[in-house]
């Protein structure tokens, strides 16, 4: 669905990545990287950010994914951390991000982003 005029629609673009070790500095870092990711390869003004929702896995609890977010510039964004159920044999220690955003692109050419071992929950995405 678009809008009427052809402008800006409300879209949810995802994300994910791993971390080595659960540390803070690996956390913000980690997250900053899959965030700078998601905006550069979908052209995503932080203007047109509605809200981002992070999850974590449980073995992750130095530091909120949030952080990264506040660290590269939105103030003003409502984040939510949350812990992701612990499945046998998820991908651990992962972070994964989901994004709602304004953006006159179509869904289909929303790009995605998975990162370190994250890359295996959606081995159909291209790059």
């Amino acid at each position: 669905m678009s809008t009427v005029d052809g402008g800006p629609t409300l879209r949810a673009l995802r994300g994910a990545t791993t971390v080595v070790e659960d540390d803070a500095g690996a956390i913000v870092a980690g997250t900053r990287e899959l965030l700078e990711a998601m905006f550069e390869r979908n052209a995503v003004d932080r203007e047109d950010l509605v809200s981002v929702i992070f999850t974590v896995t449980a073995d992750l609890r130095s530091e909120f994914p949030a952080a990264a977010a506040r660290e590269l510039g939105i103030p003003d964004v409502p984040l939510l951390c949350a812990t992701e159920i612990p499945v046998e044999g998820a991908v651990e220690r992962c972070i994964r991000v989901l994004m709602h955003l304004y953006t006159t692109r179509p869904r289909t050419q929303l790009r995605h982003v998975y990162l370190g071992a994250a890359r295996q929950l959606r081995t159909d995405l291209p790059e």
